[in-house]
């Protein structure tokens, strides 16, 4: 439905995951007779969850473990991890300078130059410990660093820039990213992000991409809707590049798994996304809650250190409990944020979806008070829901 702006300008309703709600059907299942498999870049993951590419959530202790427990965790070859050898130091200097002082410390600390042997060092030392070797760069890093990237044996590749499209218009002598090219020479499965449209989406799967990327925006520790005015709400950017993967499914006979990327914090987020028609998820700020997690009770956004134009911010998110915990369970907390797995399995048997395809297909109704309606007496204590 499209609304008047002005005049002469009409503009879409687009819908946010708070704004929606999930409507049981006719039938239940018991959780433990539901699939929440993900395959994603050939590798089968029992939880439909990765975690972001952010220095705070995933170093290589983290990707194993991730690994270890049936998610994944992709590594930021752009990050502290590859620009110094003992990158600990580095990570405790970033959770103990004040506010004031954090983006100018994060540009000095980020324009140490990358090494191309700590990437194929950290990218080995993830697969000598039984991990899924993911990494994540900019189309400048996929243009400087595939071929490394390729030779040290990663297991796929995420492409990650604010906005992706396969028509860039650069600056004369800028070489290009040709994104159809990468993934037929880089020689394992590239994932694509972030988008928000059909027609991006669409464009991007023709391109021989083995996955998308949805979300511009929502995350904890973004500020690009703030600094750019750039997004389209989570809901609807879901929605609409899952029916390009359906069109894309009808047109070739490939199926491309949509990811959910930005905006998810609790169990409820991750079944909303699924509903949408995401297959999985990518998270950042939720695992940053774990005791492994590299940022020491802090997340922050990929885009914080840029040197002239910073779209990400530093957030005190505290330590929670194990990754295990907020995975697998069992659950300390009554927010959502823990045994994030048992709240999708429980959320599907509840609606009747007995798998992740079923969950796509669930009825979604417009809901802009559901996560207040009721809720008085937690919001006043400061309870559950009321946090």
């Amino acid at each position: 439905m499209n609304i008047q702006l002005g005049h002469s300008r009409l503009v879409r309703r687009a819908y946010g995951i708070d704004e929606i709600a999930l409507v049981p059907g006719g039938k239940t299942v018991d959780p433990d007779n539901t699939d929440t498999q993900l395959i994603l870049g050939g590798k089968k993951l029992e939880i439909p969850i990765i975690a972001s590419a952010m220095d705070g959530v995933v170093d290589v202790r983290m990707a194993v473990e991730l690994s270890k427990l049936g998610a994944l965790g992709v590594l930021n070859i752009e990050g502290v991890q590859t620009r110094y050898e003992n990158p600990e130091e580095i990570l405790k200097r970033i959770s103990s300078v004040g506010k004031e002082d954090f983006v100018p410390l994060m540009q000095e600390l980020y324009s140490q130059p990358i090494k191309e042997s700590l990437i194929k060092e950290r990218i080995r030392d993830i697969k000598t410990q039984g991990g899924i070797a993911a990494v994540s760069g900019t189309p400048n890093a996929a243009i400087k660093y595939h071929e490394a990237i390729r030779q040290s044996g990663a297991d796929m590749f995420f492409l990650q820039a604010t906005v992706v499209s396969t028509e860039h218009i650069g600056t004369k002598n800028q070489e290009k990213l040709d994104i159809s090219n990468l993934c037929k020479t880089i020689g394992i499965p590239v994932i694509v992000g972030n988008c928000v449209t059909y027609d991006v989406a669409l464009k991007l799967m023709r391109s021989g991409v083995s996955g998308i990327l949805v979300g511009i925006g929502p995350g904890a520790a973004c500020t690009s809707r703030g600094v750019l005015g750039v997004g389209v709400p989570q809901a609807t950017a879901v929605s609409d590049c899952s029916s390009a993967r359906n069109d894309y499914k009808n047109e070739s006979g490939k199926y491309i798994p949509v990811i959910a990327d930005g905006g998810i914090v609790t169990g409820g987020d991750i079944c909303k996304c699924i509903a949408c028609g995401a297959d999985g998820v990518m998270i950042g700020s939720p695992i940053a809650r774990a005791n492994e997690a590299p940022g020491n009770g802090y997340h922050w956004g990929m885009a914080t250190p840029s040197p002239v134009l910073p779209r990400g911010t530093r957030i005190k998110v505290g330590s929670t409990g194990t990754i295990k915990q907020i995975l697998r369970g069992p659950a300390s907390l009554d927010d959502g944020t823990h045994n994030l797995l048992g709240a999708l399995k429980t959320s599907m048997g509840t609606l009747g979806a007995q798998t992740i395809k079923e969950m796509q297909g669930v009825e979604i109704v417009i809901a802009p008070s559901l996560l207040s309606e009721g809720k008085v007496y937690q919001k006043a204590q400061q309870l559950g829901m009321g946090k």
